[in-house]
């Protein structure tokens, strides 16, 4: 069961440029935010990645590069699915695990 999102997203350079979390929100370096919700939703073409999403803005905070968000786009996706059943047993009743992924995050706005 996915408890909430939780990653950092980095430029081409690998500088950190912002963090995802619960909501799903994301929060940029610049202190401005963003949350949407899902409107479309894809299996990815790699049968272990996490499916590629289509958000809309649902709301916003902050004045920086994130206010004019209009819809985020989650695409190129690698791992990030749950371990497989049969690799838990009774050592892991009620152990939270992590699956680590990759993907890439496209942030729309309108032309100013």
């Amino acid at each position: 069961m996915l408890k909430a999102p939780e990653a950092e997203l980095a430029d081409a350079t690998g500088k950190k440029i912002a963090h995802h979390s619960a909501g799903p929100t994301w929060k940029h370096v610049d202190g401005s935010e963003v949350t949407g919700k899902v409107i479309a939703k894809q299996d990815a073409p790699k049968p272990d990645a996490i499916p590629w999403l289509l958000l809309a803005a649902t709301s916003h905070t902050g004045e920086g590069i994130f206010r004019r968000v209009t819809s985020i786009q989650r695409i190129h996706t690698q791992g990030g699915l749950p371990p497989k059943a049969n690799t838990c047993d009774a050592s892991a009743s009620g152990k939270e695990s992590r699956s680590a992924y990759s993907a890439d995050y496209y942030f729309y706005a309108p032309a100013r």
